[in-house]
């Protein structure tokens, strides 16, 4: 057994790191790096300004396509492709050559490499490819949706492009089981599916630090700036919470398409003493940020296309840190905050009760720090990486062709 080749595994992503330290969201990438020991990871991602050529990183081997001269790359990054399609009409223009770079990119790789099986990230359009694969070759595919894939591309034709995806996958994973409804509402009948979020590192990078002390008042949002994470709703109840709350501060660490409207409703509301834009940050930078804070406010909402959060990694991160947490009552979150759901979650496209609950929490820290404690230990069994990359690699060796794997 031991001296068989380890099977192939080509992953299909969008979102990924255009070098280490890259301040985008990592999560395909940690996943990635931790199935090596099960697999020769190959990932196959689209390539963007100031990316890094195609090479090994963390023992993947990273594959970058071009589908754009490279300034005119901007599809994924800074909000995500829903995000960007909605800003910026004239970046319809980029799909039809992001999806067949895409396609004509992994064909080479099966033929070249002799692919086993294929992890697809988001449904569309890395579903599609990996279902295309099937005329090369009659690979099996695992497809992960994440949220946004699902919630946010809407329409019958869509749709009905989910549903072949599923369908043809040899299993699906979601990453909440309310996502797991909604796609028994869409009709997404994957042969199998399991509800498996991404991970976060609560071994050694997202931990308690019993040596710092929380500031007092200090609120902190960590993610894109983009519509579904709620922010204007935030900025929107500062004046609430500052009249109760003289000192309190707000920390905006991301970036994202919303900044400059969220950086003139700042003004406009005079806050400007009150609220720090941080920028983007490494991921290395940001457990001394969760360490500090008093409370990790994520006041995610559906937004008008119908787009919202699956399992938020950053809310993931703020718990395995300790830091007591108020999220937007988005379908998803309850997967994580277990009983504590009501206590810990708000609607938060009203800035009134969103304000009143940042007031009561920031007055009662040793019941907020309770929750989070009994919240983290739970987490421990069902999202620390360990555990998911456990499970995505028993999926994807379990739908392996038989081969002696």
């Amino acid at each position: 057994m031991s001296d068989l080749p380890k099977p192939t595994l080509l992953v299909l992503a969008s979102t990924y790191p255009r070098w280490k330290g890259d301040p985008e969201p990592g999560f395909v990438h940690e996943l990635c790096k931790r199935l090596t020991h099960r697999f020769r990871v190959i990932a196959l991602v689209p390539d963007a300004p100031g990316a890094d050529p195609s090479g090994v990183l963390d023992d993947v081997e990273v594959v970058r396509y071009l589908y754009a001269p490279r300034q005119f790359q901007t599809l994924v990054n800074n909000g995500g492709i829903a995000t960007n399609l909605q800003r910026s009409k004239w970046k319809w223009l980029l799909v039809p050559n992001f999806v067949f770079a895409q396609w004509l990119q992994a064909r080479r790789l099966v033929r070249r490499e002799r692919v086993d099986v294929v992890h697809a990230h988001w449904l569309l359009p890395q579903g599609m490819t990996a279902r295309g694969l099937r005329r090369v070759r009659p690979l099996p595919y695992v497809v992960t949706s994440h949220g946004g894939d699902m919630f946010g591309l809407r329409g019958r034709a869509l749709t009905f492009l989910k549903r072949r995806v599923a369908t043809s996958a040899s299993a699906m994973t979601v990453v909440s089981s309310a996502m797991r409804e909604e796609a028994d509402r869409l009709g997404l009948r994957a042969p199998q599916m399991q509800v498996l979020p991404m991970g976060v590192d609560l071994q050694n990078r997202f931990t308690i630090d019993p040596d710092v002390r929380r500031d007092a008042n200090h609120l902190l949002f960590v993610g894109r700036l983009v519509p579904k994470k709620g922010l204007r709703y935030l900025v929107a109840a500062m004046p609430r919470v500052i009249a109760c709350h003289p000192g309190a501060v707000l920390d905006i660490a991301g970036f994202g398409p919303e900044e400059d409207a969220l950086r003139a409703q700042v003004d406009a509301l005079g806050l400007s003493a009150h609220v720090r834009f941080l920028g983007a940050l490494p991921q290395d930078a940001l457990p001394a940020l969760y360490r500090r804070a008093s409370l990790f406010v994520a006041p995610f909402i559906r937004d008008a296309s119908g787009n919202q959060e699956g399992l938020p990694v950053v809310l993931m991160e703020a718990i395995g840190c300790g830091c007591p947490v108020l999220v937007g009552d988005v379908a998803g979150v309850a997967d994580l905050l277990g009983e504590h759901h009501r206590q810990a979650s708000v609607k938060a496209d009203d800035i009134g009760v969103l304000a009143s609950a940042i007031v009561d929490i920031l007055q009662q820290p040793a019941m907020a720090a309770e929750r989070t404690a009994a919240i983290r230990a739970a987490a421990l069994e069902s999202i620390d990486w360990n555990v998911i990359a456990r499970g995505y690699g028993d999926l994807l060796e379990k739908v392996l062709p038989a081969k002696g794997f």
